[in-house]
C-alpha cells in the first residue's frame, strides 16, 4: 500500500492510523510537550531521591569473590559511590535454571565504563554460594565483579532482585537508596527501545493500538501483543518464546556450548 504525502490512507490492519508527514508532525509535537514534562518530573524526582536520608552499613561484612573473603568496604574499588545488582539464585540448578529477569538486568549491565568514569563502581552480589556462582559467570561471559553475599542480611544480602546504591565515607559505608520491580529499568536500555515502537513490550498491560495477530494473512510472523509480562525473556533452541523446561534466559543461546536442554533443575532455594 502506498501513500500520497500529505494526504491520509486507509491503515492496514494492526497498526496506528496512516497520515502525511505533516499531521505525523504535528501529532509528534503534541506528544513532545508530554515527554519534556515527564523528563522535568523525573529529574525532580532524581533531586529528591538524592536528599534521601543514609542508613549506616557494616561496611567490614565479608563478601566472597574470585580472590576469595573481602570486606564490603572493597566494592568501592577506591570510588566514592557504588551501585549493586542484587541477583537472584537458585542452588543446585544449573545455568539454564538461573533467573531469568535478573539476567536481563545483569547482561544489560556487563560495560560500566561510563559509571566509572563518574566515580561509581558496580557489581553484581548474589546469595548463591560462591563454588556455584563462579562457573556461572564464566559461562555467562560477565566481566563486572560477582560476589557472594550468603548469609548476610539486607541491605547488603537479604532478598535479591534490587538495584542498591552506597556511599563512602572514608572507611564508613552508607545505604542510600534501592528499588526493585519495574524500578530497575534504567538498568535495561532494551525496555525503553521498545517503549518506542508501536508493538511495544507486546504485553497484555500495555494500552496501544489494535494489534496484529501473531501471523499475518501473508503468513508474515508479527510480534505477539497480549502475552504476559516479560514473555520473551526466555526462549527454546528454536527461538520460540516459553518458560518450559526446554528453555534458557535469552542471551544464555549466544554463549559457547549452550545446547537444548530438558530442565530447569531448580531444586534449591531463591533468595
Amino acid at each position: 500500500m502506498s501513500t500520497t504525502p500529505g494526504h491520509a490512507s486507509s491503515a492496514p490492519p494492526g497498526g496506528p492510523p496512516v497520515v502525511g508527514l505533516a499531521a505525523w508532525e504535528a501529532a509528534r509535537e503534541g506528544l513532545l510537550v508530554r515527554e519534556k514534562a515527564h523528563t522535568r518530573e523525573g529529574d525532580a524526582i532524581a533531586a529528591a531521591r538524592r536528599r534521601l536520608p543514609r542508613v549506616e552499613i557494616d561496611a567490614t561484612a565479608e563478601v566472597v569473590g574470585a580472590d576469595g573473603p573481602i570486606p564490603f568496604l572493597e566494592l568501592f574499588q577506591g570510588r566514592d559511590e557504588l551501585v549493586i545488582y542484587q541477583h537472584m539464585w537458585w542452588d543446585g540448578a544449573p545455568h539454564q535454571g538461573q533467573c531469568e529477569g535478573c539476567t536481563n538486568a545483569a547482561w544489560h549491565l556487563k560495560d560500566t565504563e561510563y559509571l566509572n568514569a563518574r566515580g561509581v563502581s558496580f557489581a553484581v552480589v548474589t546469595t548463591g554460594a560462591w563454588d556455584e556462582v563462579a562457573p556461572f559467570v564464566a559461562f555467562m561471559g560477565y566481566t563486572q565483579p560477582w560476589y557472594s553475599v550468603r548469609g548476610l542480611p539486607a541491605p547488603v544480602g537479604g532478598d535479591m532482585g534490587h538495584l542498591v546504591c552506597f556511599l563512602r565515607d572514608g572507611d564508613r559505608a552508607f545505604l542510600t537508596y534501592s528499588t526493585t520491580g519495574r524500578g530497575n529499568e534504567p538498568a535495561n536500555g532494551t525496555f525503553g527501545l521498545l517503549d518506542m515502537t508501536p508493538y511495544g513490550r507486546g504485553e497484555a498491560w500495555e494500552d496501544r493500538p489494535e494489534g496484529p495477530s501473531e501471523v499475518d494473512d501473508g503468513g508474515r510472523r508479527r510480534p505477539p501483543t497480549d502475552r504476559d509480562a516479560c514473555w520473551y525473556w526466555r526462549s527454546d533452541a528454536d527461538g520460540v518464546a516459553t518458560w518450559g523446561p526446554t528453555s534458557r534466559p535469552v542471551p544464555q543461546w549466544t554463549r559457547p556450548g549452550a545446547g537444548p536442554v530438558e530442565t530447569l533443575g531448580r531444586e534449591g532455594s531463591h533468595g
